[in-house]
């Protein structure tokens, strides 16, 4: 026996034995209880009771621990992320925000739905007493993201000097603001609160129909592949301009509400004034020099993370003193942070997971507690929210969309930013309730206005699909332009090494076609919560590798990057939208099947509507030799593919053949122009298995590939890499 494990079992009997003993002796120090006699019926009676009594007191324990402070967060954090993600994953598949899912997920977990229909659930899972701790936590949750939207907030994106985009961002913040500040005119006497004045009043509502979601904006953008251009300059500027505008303004409100008098407001602007030159001329110099040093994840240690905190907690606690909402602090210190991609990218990993996955649904589920739809039953009511949702949509969309048009863009360019500016998303949410928070709304019209924010939400991407589909169809203006005469492939990946691999197999058989290939290189990360930081980080390391690749080989490539939460989805649309002749990915395991084509490649085939052609690398370099196997008529046509790689440096390729195919595969041999001793053939059943040891590539249908997967042949895992093949009927000159 081991040496080692005998002195374990030595030491662990000696000290187990050392327990034993003295657990014995302690147990004589009891004292001595003298015990009734009693008949054997009152025993079983008395095991009975005890027995009933112990169930008592386990249930009244299980009891009390569920109503545990701790228990009933903890809970409620599980209920809500799990609902939110739900809801989320939801609205992805149907192509919306994420952001809306999770706010829809925040009112039916509050009184509008689980409370209405499900009241004793409702009062068990959010207690009234429970609710402060899920505010401060949602609290904390939202100084962490607008720490976050603050990195976001590119200065120099501000500091452009686009003429539209200036007028434009002025336009979409004077005309709603004005709207909202007529509108709190006609519904100031019946449902502002009794002790706000008309002025905080009116201000907050023109604030609250100003404001733009600039995270949701920036992440459609991205999702639609409009960041590089000037449209999406436009809108991304005009979205930052409004931000920070609204939230200067609201800054302001917010000294007014609080101060109650003219002086004090005057001294709380005053201060803040202090507070922002400060931040932005001594604290930001400062904070450049930290970003020179620690500009790694090497050198951004816990020290310097701690540091950051602290800026950040300092920030907001001053902002809250001065008397303009701690978010506001959060929101500035975000700002100031030096505009070093990667010191950001390496800072935001530290929070963002988080605060968005953790802390921020938080946030929804507790403005959803808030929100009262039941409470919009009467005509009147439902009237008043009415006209809450077209003004605001007036102001904004109609108004910005206007302002462009005057400023000489096409109608539409004008009516997509008009669009873009009218998401308000989670932003309105916050200011929504601040207002609340001060009093300053009613908890009808914060419900009108949550339903507002979910409603200019939810129309932006169908809005913006109608106008692409409108202007493709009755303009003949196409996002994508293509020449007919070229031959189109799309290459999408996930790992960036995979785009290298894909590159140089396409290289390899269009080589020598005569016509002009056009590759576009397509990575889509799986998630609509980025923030462009980790988006612009992510792009450039996606696509390193193949662009470094195209420059060896002298090929050029366009590349299109998205954030999606529907991979399989997202490179279907984009190779159906695309018109693309064929489109190629490397394969990737499901979760839950050990099937190389199952989770989002299968969505991938099942919705492409161009040729597609699945990659299964094993170790690819170059295919100088090829197994195509054919088993049925329609496999025919991928002789023509395996003719291109000839063309290139492959120098043998074997045709494994069903017997029924020899005339075709005859007939296709004896084409002069194929090279000299190039192509064997072998009839299916004499095919040895032993030779895919010096092979390099298999080409074969998907229908071949289901079949031999299904049957679970024995040599499938012995197979080099591997290229299944859907839809291809050959390169037409």
């Amino acid at each position: 026996m081991n040496k080692k494990i005998l002195y374990y079992i030595i030491v662990l009997t000696f000290f187990l034995g050392v327990v034993w003993f003295f657990i014995r002796e302690g147990q004589l120090l009891e004292p001595q209880k003298v015990i009734p006699k009693i008949d054997a019926i009152e025993i079983k009676a008395k095991e009975v009771q005890e027995q009933y009594h112990f169930l008592e007191l386990f249930s009244e324990g299980f009891s009390q621990n569920a109503h545990h402070p701790l228990a009933i967060l903890l809970l409620q954090i599980i209920s809500i992320i799990t609902i939110a993600r739900l809801f989320a994953i939801g609205m992805g598949k149907i192509r919306q925000p994420t952001v809306i899912g999770e706010i829809i997920a925040g009112i039916v977990l509050g009184k509008s739905v689980v409370g209405t229909f499900f009241p004793e659930f409702s009062a068990f899972l959010f207690p009234p007493e429970s609710l402060s701790a899920l505010q401060f936590l949602s609290q904390i949750g939202l100084i962490l993201f607008m720490f976050i939207i603050g990195m976001e907030l590119d200065v120099n994106v501000l500091r452009q000097k686009v003429q539209e985009a200036v007028v434009i961002s002025h336009a979409s913040i004077v005309i709603p603001f004005a709207l909202g500040v007529i509108l709190s005119y006609f519904i100031y006497t019946t449902y502002a609160p009794a002790n706000i004045g008309f002025l905080s009043f009116s201000l907050f509502m023109g604030i609250a129909m100003s404001i733009t979601a600039f995270p949701v904006l920036a992440r459609i953008i991205q999702e639609r592949g409009l960041a590089k251009t000037r449209l999406g300059a436009i809108v991304i500027t005009c979205a930052a301009t409004d931000d920070v505008t609204a939230w200067c303004l609201l800054a302001v409100v917010v000294a007014i509400v609080k101060a109650g008098d003219a002086m004090s407001a005057l001294f709380t602007i005053l201060s803040s004034v202090v507070y922002v030159v400060l931040m932005l001329y001594v604290l930001r110099p400062f904070l450049l020099k930290v970003s020179t040093v620690y500009a790694s994840k090497e050198t951004l240690n816990k020290n310097v993370v701690a540091f950051f905190f602290i800026v950040l907690l300092l920030s907001s606690y001053i902002a809250e003193l001065i008397g303009i909402h701690a978010l506001f602090g959060a929101f500035l210190a975000g700002a100031v942070i030096p505009n070093e991609i990667r010191f950001k990218e390496v800072l935001t990993g530290k929070i963002e997971d988080v605060s968005l996955v953790l802390l921020l649904p938080l946030f929804f589920v507790f403005t959803g507690l808030r929100t009262q739809i039941g409470l919009l039953q009467d005509t009147s009511l439902l009237l008043t929210c009415l006209s809450v949702i077209v003004i605001a949509i007036t102001g904004k969309l109609v108004g910005a969309a206007a302002i462009a048009r005057l400023m000489g863009l096409s109608w539409r360019d004008s009516l997509t930013i008009g669009v873009f500016m009218n998401t308000r998303g989670l932003m309105e949410l916050i200011i929504l309730n601040i207002g609340y928070d001060l009093g300053v709304l009613s908890t009808e019209i914060f419900s009108m206005m949550v339903l507002m924010a979910l409603v200019t939400t939810f129309m932006t991407s169908p809005c913006l699909d109608f106008i692409n589909y409108f202007f493709d169809k009755y303009h003949n203006i196409s996002l994508v332009q293509k020449k007919k005469n070229d031959y189109h492939i799309l290459i999408s990946f996930g790992p960036p090494q995979m785009g290298s691999k894909l590159l140089e197999l396409v290289s390899q058989f269009t080589y020598k076609i005569s016509k002009k290939v056009d590759i576009t290189a397509l990575h889509l990360t799986p998630s609509t919560q980025l923030s462009q930081i980790e988006a612009l980080t992510f792009e450039e390391e996606s696509f390193a590798p193949i662009k470094e690749t195209a420059a060896q080989m002298g090929l050029t490539i366009e590349t299109k990057y998205k954030v999606t939460e529907d991979v399989g989805h997202g490179v279907a649309s984009t190779a159906n939208k695309g018109s693309y002749d064929m489109l190629i990915v490397g394969s990737a395991k499901s979760l839950f099947s050990q099937d190389k084509l199952g989770g989002t490649v299968r969505s991938i085939i099942e919705n492409s509507k161009c040729p597609i052609s699945v990659f299964i690398d094993r170790g690819f370099h170059t295919a100088n030799q090829i197994v195509l196997f054919l088993e049925t008529p329609e496999d025919i046509s991928l002789l023509k593919l395996a003719r291109q790689f000839l063309d290139n440096v492959a120098y043998l390729v074997r045709v494994v053949y069903h017997g029924s195919l020899y005339s075709e595969v005859t007939k296709f041999l004896t084409n002069p122009d194929l090279p000299a001793k190039s192509v064997a053939m072998v009839q299916e059943e004499n095919f040895q298995v032993a030779v895919l040891e010096e092979i390099d590539l298999v080409i074969m249908s998907l229908k071949y590939w289901q079949k031999i997967d299904d049957n679970e042949v024995d040599w499938i895992e012995a197979l080099p890499s591997v290229l299944i093949v859907k839809g291809f009927e050959g390169i037409k000159s």
